[in-house]
Order: structure tokens, then C-alpha cells, then sequence
């Protein structure tokens, strides 16, 4: 396009090559490479934005401003993380225009009238998808909210409305939220990027579902995982590295327990990474595998660092620096970068900060790592090497029970504040309060999650419900945490079996007859308590007990008391825990 020099943005190069300016309010890198040019668009704005409730609706974005390019004969993407979206082209000068023009003309009137379709699109997308060795881990440390999304089902896509994709891409997918990098040294000629006004979103700040770090947790990845987040660094990035020379080494080379042993870098958001190491292994020597593992973070951790393994890392991350045409090939990391405001460094800076790391840098960040490590391990757990079990729900509900049909020792409890589930081995607790999702069921069904990522589904076809028992819940859990879901296939609410259902008559007479029990040992103990404080008081008043207390008749008072008391407060207490 023509370029009216008056009034044209600035444009400035860096000593790397790499020129900034802006296309119709949006900040643009240029920097050339030979043969096709490759264009990337990032916005802001990603999974971790969102909430349970409306989980999915940035990738829906995504997809309806895609969908006119479906017939296209361009190279062209579209990706949705945690922290950003991008739009990417490969092609001529004329197909990265026809590309972004698409894009950004989408993302200002998007196509609802597709809405339904590609909601059915993104389930079998998300049907296909298969998960890394670290899937579930982001859920774990973070819960259903903030980063912990990406490991969630994108549940809120039923509730989602057109006017709810049109009002996120207003105020997500904006100029001032977006960044353009383009490897040409021009801006391409009838380029219009014209989108909504905004302002920049800073990432989100992360929550939290772990009670304490070092955590654990047991999984069936067939191996060990390892998570943990770090102030972004270039000591960080070579320690993980360096972290993976010694898994590898150790676990496969050494010891044979893995096929796999690596540890990588991933910039989160503006300010932290998070370091992800791991280590496979067949069932029989997982238990080996897990001693292994620990082992090498505690040498690591110790400071039983090589200076070779520092060194060899380091020549791999400046040999980076020699590739031809540097600035085009780093242009992606410094648009995110710009885009997440994360610190600049020139190649000479960069060059510097590598050179300048020290064994004794690496001995500090694996400490760090290990302060704040989260593992998923298969079989038994890891408590004698430090770390804590990451468990849900500590505490339930004090509120209605409603048992299973089939097993009476299987119930929910329903409360003003919150439900538990509880069986003879687990218990759940989800608080209305802090209830990220309620799916709602036209059959009365409904599926709770909390922020801590842990969830109860209530099928009323399996408990034994009484009238009004979703009152508590429909009142208590927050309007925005609530998503209405088309009814079910029939086929597909589940059913009790008829054999296993137990009766419910003999249940209600011996249920009756204890309550009336218990209500009359909980009588006693009020009348007794009463009694036995009259006869402390006449047995110290001088005046009614001239000749001293008689001891034994507050002993055995006293101990009427507590024999009345001890089965109605045992009871009080099995109930609180959904036992009674």
C-alpha cells in the first residue's frame, strides 16, 4: 500500500534488525527472510481469561474468525493457549494481506449464524485431541479457574451466546491487545488491520488449589511428571536444560528405567516459566523410577552440579545466535515478548546474560524448583521424600443426607453453604460459594465443580431424593457458575440396578427407631446436665452441705451424664461426617 510519509507511524530498527511501528493502531515487527513470508498475529487473550462457565469461548472466537479462509488455498492457522491467540500465514506478500484482512474483517462482525456449528466442531476437536504426559497438572496446581483451564473440557460452550462471542471479541481481540510480526522488511501493500479500540490485558494473575509445595499426586501416566514455577531467567532456561542432560543420563543411560527422560522451559506469562520434567517406565519398574528421579533433584538440589553439563548447555543456547537471517528466525519470541511486556533483550544482551551463568546460579534455581515442585507419581506416593499429598475436600457439609440406592454408605449431603459426596473411601466437598461450574440438566441432574478443580455429579435417578432437595443449591451457587445443558438421550442418564437397590421400608423403620433413640439420649443429657450442676451447687454450699461435698455424688452424677451424652455426640459427630 501506499505509505503518505506525513502522516505514516514511526517506524524504528534496533541494532538486531528488527523494525517496530504500527498498522491501524496495532504494533508491528518487521524483520526480512528469504523466501515466503510468514505473518503472525497474537492477541492477549487466551484460556486462562475465561471461567469454567464460559470455558471456550476465546477457541470459539478463533474458529468463527477462521471460518471463511475453510476453502482457501492459503497456509494458514489459528491457535488458542493459555495466555494468547494466533492467527498464522505462510505465503506471498498478497496471501498474508488476504489472510489478516480476513481475520481481522471476521473479528468485527463475526459470522454467528455459524455459532451452533462450530460449537460441534470445537466437541469433536476436543474428542480427538490426544493429552501429553503433563495433561492434568495445570488443574492440579491451579484448580478449575485461571491456568488450570487448559486441562478442562471447554464446558461453558452450551451457554455460550452470540452476543457473548461478539462482546469478548470487542473487548478481547482489540488493537492495542494484539501484536503483528511480519518477516519482510515492509509493511505488505493494502494491509488493514482494523479492529475495535481497546486496552492491553495484563495475563492473569494464578490461583492456587495446592494446600503446600513440595506437593504429590498419584496418576497413570506411566511415569513420573514434574511441574514447577520459576521467575522467568536465563539461568532458569539452562538449568531445565541442564535438568534433562541429568534425568536422561541417569534414568536411561545409566540406570534403564526410561525410554523418555527430558525437562523443558515454557514461558507462562509476563514474569514466570514454568519448568515440566519427565520420565517414563514400564509398570515394573515405576517404583525404581520415582527413587531415581527424586535422586537426581536432590543432587541437583545439593548443588552437585557438572560444569560440563553447564558449559555444553550453554554453547547449544549461543549456537542459536549464528543461524542465518537471526532477526526473522527470533521474531516470533520477541513479538511475545512485546506482546506479554516481557523484558527486551538485544542478541548482544542475550548473548551476555548466557555467557554470565554460573554452577552456583544453577544450584539456587534448583532449589527453587524443588520449593515449589509439583509431581505426579504412579503407585504409592512420595511423602518420605518431603512432599506433600495434594488431597481435596478436608472437611464436608453438616446438612440433609441422601443415600444411594444401591449402598447406603454412599450419600450426599445437602447444605445451605455447600454438597458433599461421600463414600466409604473418599469425600468431596464443593461450597457454593466457591463453585466454578453448575451444569444444569433438564432431568434434574446436575454437576458441580469447585475452583480446587474437584467435582460432584448428582444423578437423581441413583440417590434417594426428596422433594425440594435442589433448592439449596439452585439458591447458593452463583448465577455466573451456572450453565443449562440440552437434555440428554434418554439412553444416557444411567439407572440404578434393580437387584442392588435396597429397600426402603426396613430402612425408614430402623432409621425411625434410632432417631427416636438418639433423640431421647440427647433429652437425658439436657436434664442430666441440669441435674448435675444443681447437685455441684448444693454439694459446695455450705449452707446446704454443712459437713463438706459429697464427692461420689458428683462422681456418679457426672458419670450418668456423660454415658448419655457419649452415643448422642458420637452420633452428631458420624452425621457431620456422613457416616450416620
Amino acid at each position: 500500500m501506499d505509505i503518505d510519509t506525513t502522516t505514516a507511524p514511526t517506524a524504528t530498527t534496533d541494532a538486531d534488525g528488527v523494525t517496530t511501528t504500527t498498522v491501524d493502531g496495532v504494533r508491528t515487527l518487521l524483520a526480512p527472510r528469504s523466501g515466503p513470508v510468514t505473518a503472525g498475529l497474537l492477541f492477549r487473550v487466551g484460556r486462562a481469561d475465561e471461567t469454567l462457565a464460559t470455558s471456550g469461548i476465546t477457541h470459539l472466537v478463533e474458529h468463527l474468525a477462521l471460518h471463511r479462509h475453510g476453502l482457501s488455498d492459503l497456509h494458514y492457522n489459528g491457535a488458542t493457549a493459555a495466555a494468547y491467540t494466533l492467527f498464522a500465514v505462510t505465503g506471498t506478500a498478497a496471501d498474508v494481506v488476504e489472510y489478516l484482512n480476513g481475520v481481522c474483517a471476521a473479528l468485527r462482525d463475526l459470522p454467528v449464524d455459524r455459532l451452533e456449528t462450530e460449537k460441534e466442531i470445537l466437541r469433536t476437536e476436543a474428542a480427538g485431541r490426544g493429552s501429553g504426559p503433563g495433561h492434568g497438572m495445570d488443574l492440579w496446581r491451579y484448580g478449575a479457574r485461571s491456568y488450570g483451564l487448559v486441562d478442562c473440557a471447554e464446558t461453558g460452550l452450551p451457554a455460550i451466546t452470540a452476543e457473548g462471542v461478539r462482546d469478548w471479541a470487542r473487548t478481547r481481540f482489540t488493537a492495542e491487545n494484539a501484536v503483528l510480526w511480519i518477516t519482510s522488511d515492509t509493511i505488505p501493500e493494502g494491509l488493514d488491520l482494523t479492529l475495535p479500540a481497546g486496552e492491553w490485558l495484563p495475563a492473569p494473575e494464578p490461583t492456587s488449589a495446592l494446600p503446600a509445595t513440595p506437593a504429590y499426586f498419584r496418576g497413570d501416566a506411566g511415569g513420573v511428571v514434574l511441574t514447577s514455577v520459576l521467575p522467568r531467567s536465563t539461568a532458569a532456561h539452562l538449568f531445565a536444560e541442564v535438568l534433562g542432560k541429568e534425568l536422561f543420563r541417569e534414568l536411561r543411560q545409566k540406570g534403564g528405567y526410561s525410554y523418555t527422560a527430558a525437562a523443558e522451559y515454557l514461558p507462562r506469562d509476563t514474569d514466570h516459566a514454568t519448568v515440566i520434567a519427565y520420565a517414563d517406565a514400564l509398570p515394573a519398574k515405576q517404583d525404581a523410577l520415582v527413587g531415581a528421579f527424586v535422586d537426581v533433584l536432590a543432587k541437583l538440589r545439593a548443588g552437585r552440579i557438572q560444569q560440563a553439563d553447564l558449559d555444553s548447555v550453554r554453547a547449544s543456547a549461543l549456537a542459536q545466535f549464528d543461524s542465518p537471517e537471526l532477526a526473522a528466525a527470533m521474531l516470533a519470541g520477541t513479538a511475545m515478548n512485546l506482546l506479554m511486556r516481557h523484558r527486551h533483550l538485544t542478541v548482544a544482551e542475550a548473548r551476555a546474560e548466557i555467557e554470565a551463568v554460573t554452577v552456583e546460579d544453577l544450584h539456587r534455581v534448583a532449589r527453587e524448583l524443588w520449593a515449589d515442585a509439583l509431581m505426579q507419581v504412579p503407585g504409592r506416593g512420595v511423602d518420605w521424600a518431603g512432599l506433600t499429598a495434594a488431597a481435596a475436600s478436608p472437611e464436608i457439609v453438616t446438612g440433609r443426607r441422601y443415600s444411594a440406592l444401591e449402598d447406603g454408605k454412599v450419600a450426599l449431603l445437602v447444605a445451605k453453604d455447600g454438597i458433599s459426596l461421600v463414600t466409604p473411601n473418599d469425600q468431596v466437598t464443593v461450597r457454593y460459594a466457591e463453585c466454578a461450574l453448575m451444569q444444569v440438566f433438564p432431568d434434574g441432574a446436575r454437576h458441580l465443580v469447585g475452583n480446587d478443580g474437584f467435582g460432584i455429579t448428582v444423578e437423581p435417578t441413583l440417590y434417594r431424593l426428596t422433594l425440594g432437595w435442589l433448592a439449596p443449591l439452585d439458591a447458593g451457587v452463583p448465577p455466573a457458575s451456572v450453565v443449562r445443558m440440552p437434555p440428554r438421550d434418554p439412553a444416557r442418564i444411567p439407572r440404578p440396578n434393580p437387584s442392588n437397590v435396597q429397600r426402603p421400608a426396613a430402612r425408614s423403620n430402623r432409621s425411625g427407631a434410632v432417631t427416636a433413640w438418639i433423640w431421647l439420649l440427647g433429652t437425658l443429657t439436657v436434664l442430666l446436665t441440669a441435674a448435675t450442676g444443681v447437685v455441684v451447687f448444693a454439694q459446695t454450699d455450705p449452707e446446704l452441705s454443712p459437713e463438706g461435698p459429697d464427692w461420689a455424688a458428683v462422681f456418679f452424677s457426672a458419670l450418668l451424664t456423660a454415658a448419655c451424652a457419649y452415643p448422642w455426640i458420637e452420633f452428631l459427630l458420624k452425621r457431620r461426617r456422613g457416616e450416620g
